[in-house]
């Protein structure tokens, strides 16, 4: 495991988590995407930077992985997009939109606290 490192630039000032998935879908992913954060890649993965908690309510298809805190199961991943601004962030419904219909899967949104989803 390793922790992704931003930029000394960027601040994370909502925490900071990722959201990986498999390589072969990266670039789909980066293209079609209508902002992008930081994302960092190795020959396996690549991983966007997602404001923390990003998880809560949601429930990430496989092959997707969620990292909290930023630590990945990666080998020695690198930047390979910075964004347009200062914030590290992609926002994460798009990309779990995305990352849902990559994988053929239906979103699900798990039931909060009190039944209210």
């Amino acid at each position: 495991m390793v922790r992704l490192v931003l930029p000394a630039t960027i601040v994370p000032t909502l925490g900071c988590d990722a959201v990986g998935v498999p390589a072969r879908h990266g670039f789909r992913l980066l293209a079609r995407l209508p902002r992008n954060g930081c994302v960092f890649a190795d020959a396996d993965w690549w991983w966007w930077i997602v404001p923390a908690g990003s998880d809560q309510e949601l429930t990430w298809p496989l092959p997707a992985h969620y990292a909290e805190g930023a630590h990945v199961p990666a080998d020695r991943p690198r930047l390979v997009h910075w964004p347009d601004d200062d914030s590290p962030y992609t926002p994460p419904i798009p990309l779990y939109l995305m990352a849902c219909q990559l994988t053929g899967t239906a979103p699900l949104w798990r039931v909060g606290v009190g039944g209210r989803a």
